[in-house]
């Protein structure tokens, strides 16, 4: 059995699959990188391609030949999915709520707002003045913050804010009744549609973006949105980049309507160290969000339980 890493980062990610594997008893199994781009000379075979924040097109599919994609972790946006239902392959990821990857993510959400709230970079160079008491910052207490999908994340992160204090306005694009963990954890008063995002943000100081990307959510925080949030408010993504309006942002920040951003997630990755966001009150961590002991030990067993049900091991 040829596992197939696309792409590159994550360095826990190899050895986390391989205790997986060995404590399911596998045996044979080897774990290689896979280029994104195809490249003249083709490539080797292998059974499972699993992407790492990349792309797996249909060139690649043809390339490698796989009978399985496997996605560690919950998000398959990078997979051409249309490609891969046309030549028979199965596609599928790990549940973040049963793997752990969740809770490591709505913790990381909780982080950057926290940070962006108590003005963390701001107190760390004051040590370096010697400076004591400054600056000043603001509680999450009392504070009312959207959440942009109320799925296993989203549901974690409402957890998490009201534990602190905060109320949460949850935004998804299903029904509250369709959506279980809104039903647990929000009335109608604190439920919105997608599509009525401009009109919960205008009740919030802040955003916390954790929907998946599709086609209906790609840059659907954008300047309209960032404009009913409530002046000097936050922005933190753990979802994916383009979730979020890169320009609009930027706009944002820079007219001091939005006093902050906190990114897990960026719209390339590695960010551009040159990007102009950087230039602002933007916080950024290498999509470290689910990169946790717990939630990879998690993932990887829920990895290696998908390719028993699909490949029948």
């Amino acid at each position: 059995m040829r596992i197939g890493l696309v792409g590159g980062g994550f360095a826990a990610l190899r050895g986390a699959l391989e205790t997986a594997f060995d404590d399911a008893g596998w045996t044979g199994v080897e774990i290689v990188d896979v280029p994104v781009a195809v490249p003249d000379g083709g490539l080797e075979h292998v059974d499972v391609l699993c992407p790492m924040g990349s792309t797996i097109s249909g060139a690649l599919m043809d390339a490698t030949t796989p009978v399985m994609i496997q996605q560690f972790g919950v998000g398959l946006s990078g997979v051409d999915l249309d490609a891969a239902a046309a030549r028979g392959l199965p596609v599928d990821n790990v549940s973040g709520a049963e793997s752990g990857n969740a809770v490591a993510v709505a913790e990381i959400a909780l982080l950057h707002l926290l940070a962006l709230l108590r003005r963390f970079e701001d107190a760390r160079a004051n040590v370096a003045k010697e400076l004591v008491g400054e600056p000043s910052g603001r509680t999450l207490a009392g504070r009312t913050v959207g959440v942009l999908g109320v799925g296993d994340i989203g549901a974690e992160v409402i957890t998490r804010l009201r534990a602190f204090g905060a109320e949460a306005v949850g935004v998804g694009r299903r029904p509250r009744a369709e959506t279980p963990r809104a039903v647990d954890l929000l009335d109608d008063a604190h439920y919105h549609r997608t599509g009525e995002l401009t009109a919960a943000l205008a009740r919030c100081d802040d955003l916390v973006v954790a929907c998946p990307l599709t086609p209906e959510t790609r840059g659907i925080v954008g300047a309209a949105a960032l404009a009913a949030l409530r002046p000097g408010g936050h922005v933190v993504n753990v979802a994916r980049g383009p979730v979020v309006d890169h320009d609009a942002l930027l706009e944002a920040l820079r007219s001091g309507h939005v006093a902050g951003a906190g990114l897990d997630v960026t719209w390339t990755e590695p960010i551009d160290p040159h990007d102009p966001l950087l230039a602002e009150n933007v916080a950024v961590t290498p999509h470290v969000g689910g990169v946790t002991d717990t939630s990879y030990a998690g993932i990887a067993a829920g990895f290696v339980a998908s390719l028993e049900r699909h490949l029948g091991r």
